[in-house]
């Protein structure tokens, strides 16, 4: 049997000088009909986007684009979507480009892989700016992107040692608000996961959770590696106290919330541990998923729309100024979420 082809041909795409001449218009006058905000009167605007939808016309953006210089596209690369945080930054990053007439380019950083290679997938498409907010970027990307003309921002971490304008939770405070609470509360005995190794995030959480309690006598603090994610730190904690003397902690702190959670559903579905009677537990970051029923954390809450608004401004203020000695770092203030993880203090 013979493969029948189509017979159908691809129709070639009509162009804005076509929408023009049946409009009875200028050429600028179509281009200025699709742009929000542009001059132009009411009948004609009427007038032009009737012919184009008669027509079957549609911007071209990447084309629009080479005139202007700027194709109103930033590129997101974001961490693991399976961890809500990212997937609601994403989101927050969608909305506020949008309202600015500008549209996002989204990539995820997968467990494992390289953040240098979806850093490269980025800068080759004509973008007007990188936000990173999930892992880091080395030295050689950075000077690839200034080579490029094209900013690059981080949002909730930093790259020690590199120029880059940045926006983060103030997460040292943020983490030892949490130790002196539990302190507060009776704990004595600290079980700390940690997350990323490489992580600016995670260390910076780690160091003021430990710093806040270094100068209590009688503090015990521990740590384990909870990967980051939920799989990670419900492993984590099975493989702590899956043994005939598990020498309970009084309080566990998981540098974020997915690793809380991962940790509360070990504790309670495995061991069969009440939190917060037999053991307190906080996380950080404030997801959604924290605050339903089953868990309601003692978290810290990153303020992500106002994370988003700094970092956007940062990039537009990268487009528009000349290279800085040093790179911006705004450090936001997290909201303490006391939740039913920890017990009330001790009196």
């Amino acid at each position: 049997m013979t493969e029948r082809k189509s017979t159908r041909s691809k129709r070639p795409r009509i162009t804005s000088y076509e929408v023009a001449k049946a409009a009875g218009v200028s050429q600028p006058s179509v281009s200025r009909a699709f742009t929000p905000g542009a001059s132009i009167t009411n009948e004609k605007r009427e007038r032009i986007l009737a012919a184009a939808q008669e027509l079957g016309y549609v911007p071209n953006v990447f084309a629009s684009s080479l005139s202007r210089r700027s194709s109103k596209i930033v590129a997101v690369i974001s961490g693991n979507l399976n961890n809500p945080f990212y997937s609601e930054t994403l989101q927050c990053f969608v909305e506020q480009i949008q309202q600015t007439g500008r549209q996002v380019l989204a990539f995820t950083v997968q467990e494992e892989q390289n953040s240098d290679e979806v850093m490269m997938q980025a800068l080759r498409y004509p973008v007007d700016g990188v936000v990173v907010t999930s892992a880091s970027v080395t030295s050689t990307m950075v000077k690839l992107s200034e080579g490029l003309g094209i900013p690059v921002i981080m949002y909730n971490r930093q790259v020690p040692g590199a120029n880059i304008p940045s926006v983060v939770c103030d997460n040292v405070a943020g983490a030892g608000a949490l130790a002196r609470r539990m302190h507060a509360a009776g704990a004595r005995r600290f079980l700390v996961l940690r997350g990323d190794p490489k992580g600016s995030t995670s260390k910076a959480r780690v160091q003021g959770f430990r710093e806040s309690l270094d100068a209590i006598a009688g503090v015990e603090i521990e740590e384990i590696d909870g990967q980051s994610s939920y799989a990670g730190a419900y492993r984590a904690t099975l493989a702590r106290f899956d043994g005939p003397s598990p020498n309970w902690p009084d309080a566990v702190f998981g540098a974020n919330d997915v690793m809380a959670i991962g940790c509360a559903d070990a504790l309670r579905g495995h061991f069969g541990m009440s939190i917060p009677e037999d053991i307190m537990l906080a996380g950080f970051d404030g997801i959604r998923e924290g605050q339903r029923a089953p868990y309601r954390l003692a978290t810290v809450r990153q303020p992500i729309e106002r994370m988003v608004t700094e970092a956007l401004e940062l990039l537009d203020a990268a487009k528009s100024e000349e290279d800085e000695a040093s790179a911006p770092l705004r450090v936001i203030p997290g909201d303490m979420i006391p939740g039913a993880t920890l017990r009330m203090r001790d009196t």
